[in-house]
């Protein structure tokens, strides 16, 4: 049982890995996210905007992941162009721009203020 446990961690950062060796979005927004860490630690934000920030890097990351098994899956059972393929794969990366918009509004509203702070 503890076996079966520690084969699906090793294959979840075996995917982990892939999306990151494969993906210049997953390491665009990787390296986002890290930039994302050290504003926040220079800023000291609170114990709340730590979570919330954990948590919006983690979806951010999550989707692309998503979106890039979901392309792997796709290009699988469809190689030949299809509209309904095409379609897939739009829908999926407008998922990946929807979190990162959001992203980008949650930063707004931790940093921002303390940012403003910071020239008074």
């Amino acid at each position: 049982m503890l076996q079966k446990y520690i084969a699906s961690f090793r294959y979840a950062f075996k995917g982990i890995a892939l999306l990151i060796k494969t993906q210049a979005n997953a390491r665009f927004h990787l390296l986002a996210g890290t930039v994302v860490i050290v504003v926040a630690w220079y800023l000291e934000v609170s114990a709340l905007e730590w979570a919330i920030l954990a948590l919006t890097i983690g979806a951010v990351l999550a989707a692309e992941g998503f979106n890039t098994a979901l392309e792997f899956l796709t290009d699988l059972v469809s190689p030949d162009y299809h509209e309904l393929a095409g379609k897939t794969k739009d829908v999926a990366a407008g998922a990946v721009l929807i979190t990162a918009l959001a992203a980008i509004a949650v930063a707004a509203f931790i940093f921002g203020p303390k940012i403003v702070a910071l020239g008074r």
